[in-house]
């Protein structure tokens, strides 16, 4: 499965086009992501078959999240879901570092008929095999995005592949810094077959480009 971020409704058509199976969609890719605009999310999934994921992130200061900010994270929730979104991209955490699972729970409530995946939040965690492992009891979470911790994610194998283990039915998705110098080496030593890509299918490895056409073909020739 090869998960593409896209930016634009253009984006999103060329990551179809190409083979990819599904978009995560954001806004603010310099900040690592933010929520996107409602009319946004309407005009991409109106313009694509494959699944859009959506963004929900207010801001990108921490991970940590007051009670208002989680209020509003179930309302745009709400609006991802009746705008008719595959799913959401969400995360979490405490002052401690550790997923704040009180308010995980509140934002799964609202997740009912969602794909939800748990982004790199995790490896923000003091243990990111542990925070993977309690992500078990949420059968709501059906994806963790993850590069296996804050080293490159080629030097980060050993732990993705624990990560795989212990998570048992989630499905880990190998994300943050793949490109097609790393790709061969990750395909062949990690136990998944999803795979989330950035700025390395856009013009220039630019935040600010479009998804590149040729890149795509040429990841997707790479993968299948």
């Amino acid at each position: 499965m090869i998960e593409v971020i896209a930016l634009t409704v253009e984006d999103a058509k060329i990551i179809e086009e190409y083979g990819g199976d599904r978009i995560e969609l954001v806004s603010a890719l310099s900040e690592g992501g933010l929520t996107p605009s409602y009319g946004l999310i309407e005009a991409v999934v109106k313009a694509v078959d494959i699944p859009v994921n959506v963004m929900i992130r207010p801001h990108s200061n921490s991970f940590n999240y007051t009670f208002k900010e989680i209020t509003l994270m179930k309302r745009d929730i709400e609006i991802a879901r009746e705008l008719g979104a595959n799913g959401v991209v969400l995360g979490v955490l405490n002052d401690l570092n550790m997923i704040n699972t009180d308010y995980l729970e509140k934002l799964l409530s609202n997740c009912d008929g969602l794909d939800v995946t748990f982004h790199k939040a995790i490896e923000h965690t003091k243990d990111i095999i542990k925070s993977a492992k309690l992500l078990n009891k949420f059968p709501q979470i059906t994806t963790i995005l993850t590069s296996g911790g804050i080293k490159k994610v080629h030097e980060n194998l050993k732990t993705i592949n624990k990560i795989i283990k212990e998570a048992e039915n989630i499905d880990i998705l190998v994300g943050g810094g793949l490109n097609f110098e790393n790709i061969e080496q990750i395909k062949y030593n990690v136990n998944t077959s999803s795979f989330h890509f950035g700025t390395a299918l856009r013009y220039d490895k630019s935040m600010n480009k479009a998804v590149s056409p040729k890149l795509m073909k040429k990841i997707v020739q790479s993968l299948h």
